[in-house]
């Protein structure tokens, strides 16, 4: 029975109490708020820096990972370094060989004088040699399609196919059609390209046109 009167006294107490005059909060108001205090401290502590700090912990772990796979990969390379300096070198090698297959401006008209006695060395007979009026521009050499007609036989032709293959410069035959004539000669069709690098002008000059296409398309 005292506790039911404690209990509505407490009640009766916490009812009369100027929550907005501290001064005259009786005891029990006053240990409720300093609970309640008590109990809020470490909760807005963590909702003011411990959560932030986790997030950052977070962050910093996920972080950790990516910078030690940057680590692993940068130290595989360094262990391969000079591996890749020697496939480099390799590279640059046959490269360099590749181009010294090409000829330049001042050989192209005696490429296409190898390409004519080829032929002509073979027996075949010529009804057609015209190399294209211009030349088609890649990255760092032209390429000059030749439209080219013969007549022969067909052991003549393959021998001219293999001779074409064995220049020291690089020509490829391609579009090749063959039909056979009345006579028993065959009659070829093909289209013969030859290769040669662009020189340090015209390189100059390319790179020139590409950064003044870069730049008009970045205006628009």
């Amino acid at each position: 029975m005292a506790i039911n009167i404690n209990f509505n006294a407490l009640v009766d107490e916490f009812k009369r109490t100027n929550w907005k005059d501290a001064g005259t909060w009786h005891v029990a108001p006053k240990i409720l708020v300093l609970v309640a205090i008590l109990a809020g401290l470490p909760v807005a502590g963590y909702m003011a820096d411990t959560k932030i700090q986790l997030e950052e912990l977070e962050i910093g772990r996920a972080s950790e990972v990516k910078l030690k796979d940057q680590y692993l990969k940068k130290k595989q390379q360094a262990v391969n370094l000079d591996l890749h300096r020697q496939q480099l070198r390799e590279i640059d090698t046959q490269f360099g060989a590749l181009l010294r297959q090409l000829p330049n401006r001042s050989q192209m008209d005696a490429l296409l004088v190898d390409i004519n006695q080829a032929g002509l060395g073979r027996g075949l007979q010529f009804e057609l040699f015209k190399p294209s009026a211009g030349e088609l521009t890649r990255d760092f050499y032209a390429e000059r399609p030749i439209q080219v007609r013969v007549i022969g036989t067909y052991h003549d032709m393959g021998a001219f196919a293999s001779d074409v293959g064995q220049l020291s410069r690089i020509v490829t035959l391609n579009d090749v059609a063959i039909r056979a004539g009345k006579d028993g000669n065959l009659t070829m069709n093909a289209t013969a390209r030859t290769f040669r690098y662009l020189d340090d002008e015209e390189l100059q000059a390319q790179r020139k046109s590409a950064a003044a296409s870069k730049k008009g398309a970045k205006r628009r």
